[in-house]
């Protein structure tokens, strides 16, 4: 049996927080070097106060956890398992994080059919399920993101997705990669 995965919140108002998500989530949450790693690039683009964050797939919130540390008060947390969701409201009242909005639906269905812009959207679905070109089709063509926004995609290291539009870049934290579309 898999023993429980233990989050952690690197940095902001939680700073330190440990999180223990149960192993019957079959979640594979951002590690904390990967986490840290792609945080450092944000802050250098992004005052996290004023964002308007989108986290699909978000499984056990992680990402969600460290926006909201970090100040972020608008943050929407998509997953279509329902035991994920109610793990993330848990965490949310037990811990008092503010800004965080769950929905236990399927991702890319809230994402066809949400009206607003985002500043940045992030997706961490399971690696072998590879909905990379459908995400990008409805994010780009769509208007999902405002002027200047980023879509962030994590995937295995061994995924080359930089010939698709939008492509920034890529950065590569052990097993685990961010490829980065900017609007």
């Amino acid at each position: 049996m898999k023993n429980n995965q233990t989050l952690r919140i690197i940095t902001g108002k939680y700073k330190s927080i440990r999180i223990s998500a149960p192993a019957h989530l079959q979640v594979r949450p951002t590690t904390d070097m990967a986490k840290s790693g792609l945080f450092n690039i944000l802050e250098n683009y992004f005052s996290f106060e004023n964002m308007k964050v989108l986290d699909l797939f978000c499984g056990t919130g992680n990402i969600s956890y460290e926006f909201s540390s970090r100040g972020c008060m608008d943050i929407e947390s998509v997953d279509s398992n329902r035991n994920c969701i109610q793990f993330i409201n848990n965490q949310l009242k037990s811990l008092s994080f503010t800004g965080i909005k769950t929905f236990c639906l399927d991702s890319i269905r809230f994402l066809e059919k949400q009206a607003g812009e985002y500043d940045l959207i992030f997706a961490d679905p399971p690696f072998e399920m590879k909905p990379l070109t459908k995400l990008l089709s409805i994010i780009f063509d769509n208007g999902k993101l405002k002027k200047n926004g980023w879509f962030i995609y994590e995937h295995s290291d061994r995924d080359d997705y930089s010939t698709l539009p939008f492509f920034v870049q890529k950065r590569i934290y052990g097993s685990v990669a961010f490829s980065m579309f900017k609007k």
